[in-house]
């Protein structure tokens, strides 16, 4: 679920965008956003392989909790963590029981944490919230959202970015990129980033 404030600014941006109330905002910047491994998140499913060790090794889901449980480990937190991150978790608790465990991570499901997904609401054929991915643009997003509705005013459009811990809002030209081929309007997302995506006036 989107936090209250996040929810809330959302909300409130839409309603500025319908009502013609909403200020200039900068275009979104084009530059490309450093790589971050991997953050699991509650819905993602996890083979975890325990070397020597088949009856430890499983596949399991990480639960809406953002915890697991396998045999001889209850409830460990997974949410945020990266794969090689849980491996060396799971080795310590695997410690009092098995000999050196040597444990290796894959995600083979991926959701990834709340806060890292993107957003896209609004005027998109099917708005929702998608796993962010390496080198991921707004392109990307709307091929994965179905592009946009015949009521979208897709270049009133607006990215929300958390930086530092403050919101900010810059503007995208989705009727441009989408219908007109503009690719310097396909700009880089970052994980957590909200596009928001106004009707058209008329």
């Amino acid at each position: 679920m989107l936090r209250p404030t996040v929810l809330a600014f959302g909300l409130f941006a839409i309603a500025c965008a319908l009502a013609g109330c909403a200020p200039d905002r900068p275009p979104a910047p084009a530059y490309p956003i450093p790589e971050a491994e991997y953050q699991i998140g509650p819905g993602d499913s996890l083979n975890v392989f325990v070397w020597r060790n088949p009856e430890l090794s499983l596949s399991v889901p990480v639960r809406p909790d953002g915890r697991l449980s396998m045999p001889l480990v209850e409830d460990l937190v997974a949410i945020g963590r990266t794969p090689t991150a849980l491996a060396r978790d799971i080795e310590q608790r695997l410690a009092k029981y098995v000999r050196d465990p040597i444990v290796t991570v894959m995600v083979t499901s991926f959701v990834g944490p709340f806060d890292q997904q993107v957003r896209v609401v609004g005027e998109a054929v099917t708005p929702r919230a998608l796993p962010y991915r390496a080198n991921m643009t707004i392109l990307d997003a709307m091929i994965q959202v179905g592009g946009l509705t015949k009521y979208a005013a897709g270049n009133r459009a607006t990215l929300v970015r958390n930086i530092n811990h403050i919101q900010e809002g810059y503007s995208l030209r989705l009727d441009s990129l989408l219908n007109d081929g503009e690719i310097a309007s396909n700009v880089a997302l970052a994980p957590g980033d909200i596009v928001i995506i106004p009707q058209t006036y008329f």
